[in-house]
């Protein structure tokens, strides 16, 4: 089966990685980007396909009709796209027999659209999915090709979450290709009245609001953390950023949200929520808060 593979991010030299892996799959092109504005877990992978002697191109626009041209004048079977921060349109979902391969880290037809990883952790979610799905004109919307459930532990972060979904991915693209190749896929209709799409994440989205419940902080900073961009406090009209935190004990309801409660010898700072408190063990405090100050 020949493939052609789209994809600029971490999660796509994973799942290129298993592709190559695999028999009777022949990778016959890549499109790449050498940077990326958008994605902080960006992946240039030209590389890898130069190493294995792929065709790759770097490419802005994956709709252009140059680029179109090009992928049809590889012939391939079936078109591959993990991570990219673009829709498909149908003149590409028509390149080849079987279309596009696209993939979503959550439970379709649930949670369609921006940030899976970021709002499934920040909303305290229990549990996500890894999807394999082929794409149709809407977001996300197309038929399933392997969907697996992830568990989501209250000790997971963007980085832990991350690696489980590449875990399990791998596991399922390499039985998925081989179906795909015997032709014994079956493929499941997403059931649309089911669906919800996430938005695209903002900056206020970010902002921890010491207001907040101690377990809502915990999941936005676990949310946000590498390879995101992380949470963020504003101390002085200056962004510090927050990259992890753990729950404090419960505080006398009559102190304020925001004040600094106690800072221990590994400089991490207990702060006051609207519940109880919350430690901030990681951070980029310039200028350190001192005990019954504010943030």
């Amino acid at each position: 089966m020949k493939v052609f593979f789209i994809g600029t991010v971490n999660f796509s030299r994973r799942m290129m990685e298993t592709l190559l892996k695999i028999n009777n799959i022949e990778i016959v092109g890549v499109a790449t980007k050498s940077m990326s504005k958008f994605n902080s877990d960006h992946s240039d992978l030209s590389d890898l396909a130069s190493i294995h002697n792929i065709p790759w191109k770097y490419v802005k626009d994956i709709n252009a009709s140059h680029t179109i041209r090009w992928i049809k004048s590889l012939n391939p079977d079936i078109v591959f796209c993990f991570g990219w921060s673009s829709l498909i349109k149908k003149d590409l979902m028509d390149v080849s027999p079987s279309g596009v391969i696209g993939y979503h880290p959550a439970e379709l037809p649930m949670n369609r659209g921006r940030h899976p990883i970021i709002w499934a952790l920040a909303l305290g979610l229990k549990s996500t999915a890894s999807t394999f799905f082929r794409m149709d004109e809407g977001a996300d919307s197309g038929p399933i090709l392997s969907q697996t459930e992830i568990v989501i532990d209250q000790s997971d972060d963007a980085k832990s979450l991350y690696d489980k979904l590449v875990v399990a991915s791998r596991k399922q693209l390499i039985k998925a290709s081989k179906m795909l190749i015997e032709d014994k896929v079956k493929w499941i209709d997403q059931d649309h009245s089911r669906a919800n799409s996430w938005r695209k994440r903002g900056l206020r989205d970010g902002l921890i609001d010491f207001r907040l419940h101690s377990s809502t902080i915990y999941n936005l900073v676990r949310a946000l953390t590498k390879p995101y961009v992380g949470a963020h406090l504003i101390q002085d009209s200056k962004e510090v950023k927050i990259w992890k935190t753990k729950i404090g004990p419960q505080k006398p309801s009559n102190l304020e949200p925001g004040k600094v409660l106690e800072i221990n010898e590994s400089n991490e700072v207990l702060v006051k929520t609207c519940d109880g408190s919350i430690w901030l063990v990681e951070h980029d405090f310039e200028d350190f808060p001192v005990v019954n100050s504010y943030l």
